[in-house]
């Protein structure tokens, strides 16, 4: 599943603030504030990578199911 969360803002300034408040929860900019033909400012972005693979709880690499 892709998960992709965007701001839509009548200013670009509204905009930048809506995709800094999206970086403060954790998710990277894929794209920055736009200016649209139809007069309103975009932004999207997704969630951030895990760092760490799941573990099946004894340290010794990811689960794999199979």
């Amino acid at each position: 599943m892709a998960i992709r969360v965007s701001v839509q803002a009548a200013t670009e300034d509204e905009c930048v603030e809506g995709l800094a408040r999206l970086v403060d929860a954790g998710f990277l900019p894929v794209m920055l504030p736009r200016y649209l033909t139809d007069g309103r400012w975009m932004a999207r972005a997704v969630p951030a990578p895990t760092t760490k693979a799941p573990t099946a709880g004894n340290g010794r690499g990811p689960v794999v199911s199979g």
